[in-house]
């Protein structure tokens, strides 16, 4: 059974910055794809970016494209978020997410497990 673990969220002013981490455990962390995902108020879940197994392939929502980065350290079963240029719109909880496939998917029906999730709030 994986465990996925969020941190680093909080409270930042437009046009700052934020790094969030997800530490995974429970098995093989290098064969499968990461997402990340966020949920505002009264919204539905949506998706923010993804991550092949490898690292070398990336996939992002057009919301966030040119100002999230994510990455992975295989070496220490993590998964980051950089999130710059931030906007009072990515409020939300974000949600580190894993499935089996190994490729970066923006698909939530690719992902089955899921961590507890992290407030990101930005102040205008």
């Amino acid at each position: 059974q994986v465990q996925l673990v969020e941190s680093g969220g909080g409270l930042v002013q437009a046009g700052g910055s934020l790094r969030l981490s997800c530490a995974a455990s429970g098995r093989t962390f290098t064969n499968y794809a990461m997402g990340w995902f966020r949920q505002a108020p009264g919204k539905e879940r949506e998706f923010v970016a993804a991550i092949s197994w490898s690292g070398r392939s990336t996939y992002y929502a057009d919301a966030v494209k040119g100002r999230f980065t994510i990455s992975r350290d295989n070496a220490k079963n993590t998964v980051n978020l950089q999130m710059n240029s931030m906007k009072p719109e990515d409020t939300a909880v974000y949600y580190c997410a894993t499935g089996d496939r190994s490729y970066a998917s923006g698909l939530q029906s690719d992902y089955d497990s899921w961590g507890q999730g992290t407030q990101v709030t930005v102040s205008s």
